[in-house]
């Protein structure tokens, strides 16, 4: 299970200095909508410049025509990322098209598709899809699973059921992980360490227990350690 760290603050030079604090910490870094659109590609390569060995989540949600998604797919693999996502419910021309792009890619990125947004509850989302959470989400991702992506985002409730509709290695990127039952701000499905870890969470993304911490860099390390101890009593999930 590998640690995503979302830099969600209000200003790039925060998130900066909160990199700084963790420079040679083995992490990923993942730069959402809000850090992109206001800071733009130069952001990717200033975190670079704190720590080369930062793998770069650019968490876009991609979803729009085939081939303007795979273009911009293209685009963003073009930067020097490590993994992007997409939404499963483009479908599977669409997806399979990021995938044919990215092929051409000197060093693809991982592409991972959303399943069911985990702001998303059960009646919120039967009311946009007009099915079950769960089951729906297993369905979309599955989707991925044929388009030849690489894993799906969902919530931990929903990683096993969709790892045994798919494949053990189809990898899963859980959100809205409150490490030490955090508060849930405005997510519905949040789940701490144990339940990501016995879920066979492959990555867990972790927000804002970090970053409104007073020590982010103890969180941090205490989360590292918690993901070690797990990881050695129960053995590697993937």
């Amino acid at each position: 299970m590998q640690l995503c760290i979302a830099l969600d603050l209000e200003e790039k030079s925060k998130n900066l200095a909160l990199l700084a604090t963790l420079k040679g910490l083995d992490i990923w870094v993942k730069v959402g909508l809000r850090s992109y659109i206001r800071d733009g590609v130069s952001f990717i390569k200033e975190i670079k410049t704190i720590d080369t060995n930062f793998k770069i989540f650019l968490d876009l949600k991609l979803y729009d025509i085939p081939n303007t998604m795979a273009d911009a797919a293209f685009e963003c693999a073009k930067i020097g990322i490590d993994m992007l996502t997409l939404h499963t419910s483009s479908g599977k021309v669409a997806m399979q098209s990021v995938m044919e792009r990215l092929s051409a890619c000197p060093k693809r990125p991982l592409v991972f598709g959303v399943s069911a947004l985990t702001s998303f509850d059960s009646e919120g989302f039967e009311a946009i899809y007009n099915a079950p959470l769960e089951k729906h989400a297993t369905f979309l991702a599955t989707l991925g699973y044929q388009s030849g992506i690489d894993g799906a985002v969902c919530s931990v409730y929903e990683s096993q059921a969709i790892k045994q509709a798919t494949h053990p290695g189809f990898l899963t990127l859980t959100p809205a992980i409150r490490p030490f039952n955090e508060d849930k701000n405005d997510q519905k499905r949040t789940a701490d360490l144990t339940q990501a870890k016995n879920a066979l969470a492959d990555f867990i993304v972790i927000g804002r227990p970090i970053y409104q911490s007073k020590d982010p860099l103890s969180v941090v390390k205490k989360i590292l350690h918690t993901i070690e101890a797990t990881h050695h009593m129960q053995g590697p999930t993937a």
